[in-house]
């Protein structure tokens, strides 16, 4: 997992460094840039997930890797090696798929950046949060209402937004001074900067000037003049632009949070022990004692432990976890099974073939890690804006002191300009911006049923031109439903399902469970219930003998089906379906047509996705056939079903269609998605499937209806160009407030007022996402295989 792998050649290396320190992208481009500044190594650092995985020469020391990464003023982490599981009666490696890929999970959360540090990392955040919100709230409001400005009331704020400034903003200010220190600037710098100035003038003011006098209120003179401005005090600028970025912060935080919960969830599939047969005798025992060629029992309902080949018994295996197959295989002597599926049907005897890192489980795990640690480094506008507009900023500041100054106006008044500067660019509506805009966008997402897991997400819903769709559980209901009943002439409908759901009603297998949940009712008792070796199964129901299965079981029992019946069925199995023959007293009575009924909504989903400019793609692990049909009824063109592949093949699809240049969105909801999911540029998970698929996307949706991808990618951009229109506005005002500040026009009311005003226009922006609605047309029922 996280180990010193061989890439390439034999003399070049790869691991991931665990990084730490990192408070903005401009942070992992600096990490980045230090290590591709080694002689042969080539290094992608990945900010959402504080990893930065290097490739690297081997006679290259790792150690000097960290050097290179604390150089730059972060910290940085070998991976320790995994902790081995002491096997028993000394054989070598005996882990099952989850042990193994365990160890090294485990061992990497005590890393530096790891889930315990995170998680007590985004607990300290919103301890600092909360506090500093509930001193900031009075500070704002006494400045901003002049009604409510008693005597010394800038006192009480100055004991309220002194913890804010200086406890709150810590983060900030020890950010920006490790930066300051390599000779770099980022939003830290801005954010401390601005704070601190704000600050010390009102600190000034106050102790020095006129604003600490009792009875001091805040005028709202809108006239341009130069002025000393020290009477003014600037607290709720501070004290609001540290609480905002600390939101922000702390939602970006959350979000981080979660990054390797997909690799978790995924090793949870698993199982976690199993019945060995060892001496004759069944023995439970963990999974970690499982070795190569042991023989265990798997009964129905339960996991298969680990891969392996059947050597007793017959069974049908739901795969639809890991492979997207909606139909369960059938399953008996020298088959091969995977770990993690689900046994179905009867009780299964296996030799475990491979364990540990070699299980299909534990190589889909490191799919979706290497997808995620493969993910560009996120660079946000205001990250990359600050690198310019900070320097600017202090080196006007610096240059407008000195001009007042030189020019004989006293140190009062050039002081006074030099600060007006810095107080005009404190982000006060930057650092709402994105937080606003994502917060309501976010809400009205949840009440739509849309998780936006961060704003990362919304660049890549901008740039996407090819969505990649999973069939089953995406598409289709991921469930086997019975769609027609035909029936020989003179038959009664009614009778024939009643029938056929009374015997299947004893059988476990999905096809059966479809028929008996259709028959429902009060369904006859069914005796002498025997399952016919991958073929169906018989019982006696009201005295008659009914046989229920493949057209191949009648016709073993000479009960062959007429003409009608014979075309009901090739019918069906052409269109990718399931035929199901019904027989009784030694004639066929009917056929009933099983298969993954198509969502409702789907054909209207793909036309919403196409009116955004996407180009539909159907992706599946079921059969040609069935695919082609699926897409025929949804509206997606034969060229564009890719079908039969496995979940390794999946996310080499993705990476095939991106190495053609597109930017691809993949929506999925099972275990066999999660790479892709974490491949793709944009993975969009269905609330209804696996954990997995949904840890590893980008954006959830609740629902199970395939509308809601429209409706997510929709809402996702509608965020993104609020935010931007937020930062260009918020970057707007204070640009066009500069030169009034540094021509020492600005009056500090004036100023307070633009700077209120663009808050105000920052949050209402943000408010009108509320009123965002999904686009609906009419509905399509339709069923398919």
């Amino acid at each position: 997992m996280s180990s010193l792998t061989t890439s390439g050649t034999d003399d070049r290396l790869e691991l991931d460094l665990m990084i730490g320190g990192m408070t903005c992208a401009s942070c992992a481009a600096r990490v980045e840039k230090r290590l591709n500044g080694l002689d042969g190594v080539t290094a992608t650092v990945n900010y959402a997930t504080e990893k930065a995985r290097v490739t690297f020469p081997a006679d290259l020391p790792a150690a000097r890797l960290v050097e290179q990464v604390k150089a730059a003023g972060y910290t940085a982490a070998l991976p320790p090696p995994p902790t081995p599981v002491q096997p028993p009666d000394g054989a070598n490696d005996r882990r099952g798929p989850v042990a193994s890929a365990a160890s090294d999970a485990a061992s990497e959360t005590s890393s530096v950046g790891g889930r315990d540090a995170a998680d007590e990392r985004t607990r300290a955040l919103r301890d600092r949060l909360l506090v500093s919100a509930a001193l900031s709230v009075p500070v704002i409001v006494l400045a901003m209402v002049p009604a409510w400005q008693f005597t010394y009331w800038q006192w009480l704020s100055l004991t309220l937004a002194g913890p804010v400034v200086v406890w709150g903003a810590w983060p900030f200010h020890r950010a920006a001074w490790a930066n300051l220190r390599h000779g770099a600037t980022t939003m830290d710098t801005l954010i401390s900067m601005g704070t601190l100035a704000a600050f010390g003038w009102s600190l000034y003011a106050l102790f020095l000037g006129d604003a600490g006098e009792p009875g001091m209120t805040h005028g709202f003179s809108l006239d341009v003049s130069r002025g000393a401005g020290t009477d003014s005090i600037y607290l709720e600028v501070a004290a609001g632009v540290t609480t905002f970025i600390l939101a922000g912060r702390f939602f970006e935080a959350r979000a981080k949070r979660r990054a390797g919960a997909a690799l978790r969830a995924l090793l949870d599939l698993g199982a976690r022990d199993v019945s060995v047969l060892r001496d004759g005798r069944e023995t439970r025992v963990a999974i970690g004692a499982l070795a190569v060629s042991d023989l265990f029992v798997v009964r129905p309902g339960e996991k298969i432990a680990t891969d392996g080949t059947v050597v007793e018994g017959v069974s049908a295996v739901d795969t639809s976890m890991l492979t997207g197959e909606s139909v369960p295989v059938e399953v008996r002597p020298g088959d091969a099974v995977v770990g993690a599926t689900l046994n179905a049907g009867g009780r299964l005897v296996v030799r475990a073939g491979l364990i540990g890192a070699d299980t299909q489980l534990a190589q889909m795990a490191r799919l979706v890690e290497e997808a995620q640690s493969g993910k560009a480094p996120v660079q946000r506008l205001a990250d990359r804006v600050s690198g310019i507009f900070v320097p600017i900023v202090i080196s006007l500041a610096v240059v407008t002191f000195g001009y007042w100054w030189g020019a004989g106006e006293g140190l009062t008044a050039a002081f006074t300009a030099a600060v007006a500067v810095l107080i005009v660019a404190c982000p006060c509506a930057l650092g709402l911006a994105t937080p606003m805009a994502l917060m309501v966008g976010t809400g009205r997402g949840a009440q739509l049923g849309i998780l936006i897991k961060g704003p990362e997400v919304l660049e890549s819903t901008r740039r996407v031109d090819t969505i990649v769709l999973d069939k089953t559980g995406t598409v289709t209901t991921g469930q086997m439903t019975l769609l027609d009943v035909a029936v020989a002439a003179g038959e009664d409908r009614a009778e024939v399902l009643r029938f056929a759901g009374a015997v299947e009603h004893a059988s476990e297998h999905p096809i059966a469970r479809a028929i008996s949940r259709a028959a429902a009712g009060s369904l006859p008792s069914v005796a002498e219930f025997a399952n016919l070796e991958g073929l169906g199964v018989r019982g006696v129901v009201e005295g008659r003998a009914v046989l229920v299965g493949r057209p191949r079981l009648l016709a073993d029992w000479a009960q062959p089906l007429p003409a009608e019946l014979a075309r009901a069925a090739h019918s069906a199995e052409e269109a990718g379906r399931t035929a199901v023959a019904v027989a009784w007293d030694g004639r066929a009575r009917g056929v009933l047509t099983v298969a993954d009924a198509l969502k409702p909504t789907s054909a209207s989903a793909i036309g919403q996705l196409r009116g955004l400019g996407l180009h539909p793609m159907l992706l599946t692990g079921d059969n040609r056939t069935v695919a082609r049909a699926v897409a025929a009824e949804v509206g997606i063109a034969p060229a564009d079903v890719i079908a039969d592949v496995l979940p390794a093949d999946k996310i080499e699809v993705v990476r095939g269609l991106q190495a053609e240049g597109k930017v691809v969105a993949m929506v999925g909801d099972g275990v066999n998605d999660a790479a892709a999911l974490a491949q793709a540029d944009l993975g969009l998970a269905m609330g209804t499937g696996t954990d997995v698929a949904i840890e590893a996307s980008d954006l959830t949706l609740v629902r199970g209806d395939l509308r809601s991808v429209a409706d997510a990618i929709g809402l996702a951009r509608r965020t993104l160009t609020t935010i931007r229109g937020n930062l260009f506005w918020a970057f707007a005002y204070n640009v066009a407030a500069l030169p009034l500040a540094a021509a020492g026009l600005l009056n500090p009311m004036l100023a307070g007022a633009a700077m209120a005003f663009s808050s105000v226009f920052v949050v209402g922006n943000s408010l009108r996402l509320r009123r965002f609605a999904p686009r609906r047309g009419p509905d399509r029922p339709g069923l398919s295989g």
